[in-house]
């Protein structure tokens, strides 16, 4: 019997991956589910505002035709403030726009009010895009926001504007209210 030497074969050299080969991998997968995670939430899981609840207010023109003109014309946004729900029943010639998050304050709308206290023939008066506002500031009575009234139409307009929220709103309401109201005489209260 013979015996045949073993050839012997050298095993081939043992594979190893490089550590950053093994890290990509491993990152790209979970890149990838992070990303997919990211668009999902993104496309449908945006941050929804309750309705917002407003008080009543004296509104005794609120069901007018002027404040029925100007609600239909007023647009869905005022500058990054986005048209919102209101709390049923919610008050005629009312409208609110909030940001996306749950806390900052709204800019709210109102239509048919009577003549705001303090508007006189010595009022100061701010003219922005072709309509005149009277500002109560809230910051005497502690308020964080400022009521501007629209005094030169057939219907007064107030809009309440949280501080900090920038020129934006007040300037689109002023296209709305001038594109949907004829401007008309002041109407101030006398001197007492």
């Amino acid at each position: 019997m013979s015996i045949e030497p073993e050839s012997h074969t050298p095993a081939p050299p043992e594979q190893r991956r490089h550590p950053a080969v093994i890290a990509t991998a491993i990152a790209l997968p979970v890149a990838l589910l992070i990303g997919v995670i990211v668009a999902a939430v993104t496309v449908s899981g945006n941050v929804t505002r309750p309705p917002e609840a407003l008080g009543p207010v004296d509104a005794p023109f609120a069901d007018s035709s002027e404040c029925n003109t100007l609600l239909a014309a007023l647009p869905p946004a005022l500058g990054d403030y986005n048209a919102a729900d209101l709390v049923d029943p919610a008050p005629a010639g009312a409208r609110a726009w909030a940001l996306d998050d749950e806390t900052s304050e709204p800019v709210v709308l109102r239509c048919g009010l009577p003549r705001p206290v303090g508007f006189d023939v010595a009022s100061s008066l701010q003219v922005i895009n072709g309509v005149q506002w009277f500002e109560v500031s809230g910051a005497d009575s502690g308020i964080d926001a400022s009521t501007w009234y629209a005094v030169d139409r057939a219907t007064y307009v107030a809009l309440t504007v949280p501080n900090g929220s920038g020129p934006t709103p007040l300037q689109d309401a002023s296209n709305a209210i001038s594109s949907a109201l004829p401007q008309t005489a002041l109407d101030p209260a006398p001197l007492q």
